[in-house]
């Protein structure tokens, strides 16, 4: 496993996680990079809209030559097919592991951004300009009358993305690991992609599911 994932370390160094959180993750305690090597791994993005699926996947499998496209292999023909006669394709061309890829949700949230106040003091001539009383010097009663500009508040609405992240493995049959994410970059579905991987790549080392180094 630790050749798998090196590769994606080439995502990590290219990308940037900002917009992307982590919300929650979990991993098999019986499997680990140190007793798991996968030389061909099946990427599936599960989307209905195909521009989007092969963007996505197409993304993912720049990575390296270890990883291939669903859209490839699994198209319209296999469509109909069982879970079982699915895993039997896959199985008999060799693949080890299959990552998906799938939205879970969109949140649209709606936050208030406070206005600013500004005010051009004018300052500092209290000691030469003395004995204006309660405005305590020119300084005072200039500040009184110094332009005021204010930038009013308004409402902004984000749209956040929760995509969940799974590695499963096609030679013990089971998922061994899953993430969800939380993203608010969304207009360019590659740059989501990668902000996703370089996010989910945090993750697995915070669990100790690859090496930190």
């Amino acid at each position: 496993m630790k050749k798998f994932f090196i590769a994606l370390i080439v995502v990590v160094l290219a990308s940037c996680s900002s917009g992307t959180s982590i919300v929650s993750s979990w991993r098999d305690p019986d499997t680990s990079n140190a007793n798991t090597e996968y030389k061909k791994i099946m990427v599936v993005a599960l989307v209905k809209n195909e521009a989007t699926r092969r963007i996505t996947e197409n993304r993912i499998t720049s990575i390296g030559p270890k990883f291939h496209s669903s859209y490839a292999l699994m198209n319209g023909t296999s469509l109909d097919l069982t879970k079982d006669q699915k895993l039997k394709i896959l199985k008999d061309e060799n693949f080890d592991a299959v990552v998906t890829m799938r939205l879970v949700d969109t949140v649209k949230e709606t936050n208030y951004v406070p206005g600013t106040n500004t005010s051009m003091y004018y300052g500092g001539y209290g000691g030469m300009y003395g004995g204006y009383g309660a405005y305590g010097g020119f300084g005072g009663w200039y500040g009184m009358y110094s332009p005021i500009y204010y930038d009013p508040g308004y409402y902004q609405e984000t749209s956040s993305y929760l995509i969940e992240t799974n590695v499963f493995s096609l030679k013990s049959d089971k998922l061994i690991w899953t993430g969800t994410t939380k993203s608010t970059t969304g207009s360019d579905i590659g740059l989501l992609v990668d902000s996703v991987i370089a996010t989910v790549m945090q993750e697995m080392k915070k669990d100790g599911f690859i090496p930190k180094k």
